[in-house]
């Protein structure tokens, strides 16, 4: 099953979650919040990393092995 995220504005949230209850599809308004223990821990990794160890992104995805590549 896959999982998709849709920004929707404000003045048809109803219509497309009735949409999705008449499809039979599950849907949730939750917001999933990024806890601030988590944030600090990213913002202390950004302040203390030394530019010498940093790669590109293109260079570090050559790295990786994706499902999705496979």
């Amino acid at each position: 099953m896959k999982e998709i995220i849709l920004k929707v504005p404000d003045q048809k949230v109803d219509f497309v979650l009735q949409l999705i209850k008449q499809l039979g599809l599950e849907a949730s308004t939750e917001l999933h919040e990024i806890p601030e223990e988590h944030k600090a821990i990213v913002r202390e990794r950004i302040q203390t990393v030394k530019q010498e160890n940093m790669i590109p992104r293109e260079e570090a995805r050559k790295q990786f092995k994706f499902k999705s590549d496979a």
